[in-house]
């Protein structure tokens, strides 16, 4: 019930996942990523602690698919998962069990990998990859163009209802953490997408907040001198 994009920019060394599902609160379980290391989606029927098996290997030195394999030997029902990694060297892997659900498959590309299940049909994966190649920028904005691209290419047979995007820099918190839990009307990718664009021109300044205050800018709000 999700498509979702994992991803490294070889220029910045940030780590990103974008992700859509008609269940709610997909970012919430699904989406994970950890800076300098790399990013991974755990989807379908979720075992949100997967996500933490694979970034832990990737921690250890593991390659991605080595990661991914330890996510599969770790669990108890392999059949029922979609995982999907990056890792820092942008080696990406992917496992789909023969129980995903509707039709379910996968891309990988330069940096990236995609994947989902109970999509539309199963060309979705493959159009987010070649969004990701074909756009330039910021990570965020790639990531963004290729969640745009699987709505695009028809997402997940029925409608959606959740989205999110996660972006982790040089710190131990997110760079950013956009998240849409539940619409009942309208495109939560585009809400994501809007909440980026608002976003995205302060990220770096909220850094700055965390990491030295007294250089931060003032946004002109009251109390905010």
């Amino acid at each position: 019930m999700t498509f979702s994009i994992v991803a490294r920019c070889a220029q910045s060394g940030q780590f990103g996942v974008a992700i859509s599902s008609s269940s709610p609160a997909v970012a919430a379980r699904c989406a994970w990523a950890r800076a300098g290391i790399g990013a991974v989606s755990t989807q379908n029927v979720t075992n949100p602690a997967l996500g933490a098996v694979m970034l832990d290997r990737l921690a250890a030195g593991d390659a991605a698919p080595a990661a991914v394999a330890a996510a599969v030997a770790a669990d108890g029902h392999p059949e029922y998962r979609q995982l999907l990694a990056v890792d820092a060297a942008g080696r990406t892997a992917v496992h789909s069990g023969a129980r995903a659900l509707g039709i379910w498959t996968a891309a990988e590309g330069r940096d990236c990998a995609a994947g989902g299940n109970m999509l539309a049909h199963a060309g979705v994966p493959a159009a987010m990859v070649a969004a990701f190649e074909e756009t330039s920028g910021a990570l965020g904005d790639r990531l963004i163009a290729a969640l745009q691209a699987g709505v695009a290419a028809g997402g997940e047979a029925g409608p959606v209802h959740s989205a999110g995007l996660m972006i982790v820099d040089r710190q131990a918190w997110p760079y950013a953490e956009l998240r849409i839990d539940w619409l009942d009307e309208g495109c939560p990718v585009a809400a994501v997408a809007r909440a980026w664009e608002v976003y995205a021109p302060q990220a770096a300044d909220y850094v700055t907040r965390a990491l030295s205050p007294a250089a931060a800018p003032s946004y002109g709000v009251p109390g905010d001198e």
